[in-house]
């Protein structure tokens, strides 16, 4: 091979693996020294995407959960999936941080919604009035002020001791409801606006303990806008059967709304 042809396959070389990373080709390669551990409730188990795994159980840990498409996608050196539906922040400290180690170098995680009775608050608004469903919510947003902080960062707390070294990722929570929107039934204007309120002020209480713990938030208010409940195109199960799946993330807003979210910062 002659200097100049050899001189001309080194340079294309070199571009292609510059654009590589520019465009993020090269992401695969970098993530396949990771030890990822992916923790927390519900909304990273997969509930409401369907396609659960038989090992899971009551935890209901789906194959299109974002922590599973995460995986698929970047081939990372290990993976644990430990997520539970109804994880509160201590359900997550007391069940599911064996799985971290010192190793550990990448961790996901949503707490938090259970803490403050999320279930409770979308059943009182959902059957009750709407002075109840309003004073419910306040309720949630006092504990979200209150108690909830001093949660979260014995949590954060936990898996920087057993992690160090790990890069750990804390997503928020969708906002539900897209105002004035297709909805010509169930809850009232006043109702889907305290509730959106209500995430708005979890998810920046749970942005501030993260950010004190050195840890990234990733909102995910940003990729679910245009799909929240009332939309036309909803990547949220409004009240559903199995009931279960009511107010959680389709397998689209998995895909669309938290791997992106996930992905942005991992």
């Amino acid at each position: 091979m002659s200097a100049s042809l050899r001189s001309l396959r080194a340079a294309v070389l070199a571009l292609t693996m510059g654009a590589a990373a520019v465009l993020g080709l090269a992401q695969p390669a970098a993530a396949a020294g990771e030890h990822y551990v992916a923790l927390g409730d519900s909304y990273s188990s997969g509930v409401g995407a369907g396609s659960y795994t038989s090992e899971s159980g009551d935890c209901k840990r789906s194959t299109k959960a974002y922590p599973q498409l995460w995986k698929n996608a970047n081939a990372p050196a290990s993976f644990k999936f430990v997520a539970c539906s109804g994880a509160t922040t201590t359900g997550v400290a007391g069940g599911q941080l064996g799985a971290l180690t010192s190793s550990t170098t990448l961790v996901s995680v949503t707490a938090g919604g259970n803490d403050v009775g999320f279930a409770d608050v979308m059943q009182t608004c959902v059957l009750q009035s709407e002075a109840n469903c309003v004073n419910r919510v306040n309720t949630a947003v006092s504990q979200m002020q209150t108690s909830l902080p001093g949660k979260l960062d014995s949590l954060y707390g936990t898996i920087r001791a057993r992690s160090p070294q790990a890069h750990v990722v804390v997503l928020g929570y969708p906002r539900f409801y897209k105002l004035s929107g297709t909805c010509i039934a169930g809850l009232t204007e006043t109702e889907r606006g305290a509730i959106n309120n209500a995430s708005d002020v979890l998810n920046g209480v749970m942005a501030k303990r993260a950010a004190n713990a050195g840890f990234t938030f990733s909102g995910v208010a940003d990729e679910f806008t245009g799909h929240e409940l009332c939309s036309g195109d909803a990547w949220l199960h409004s009240v559903s059967v199995p009931i279960t799946n009511s107010y959680h993330p389709k397998a689209a807003g998995q895909s669309g709304g938290y791997l992106p979210a996930f992905r942005s910062v991992a």
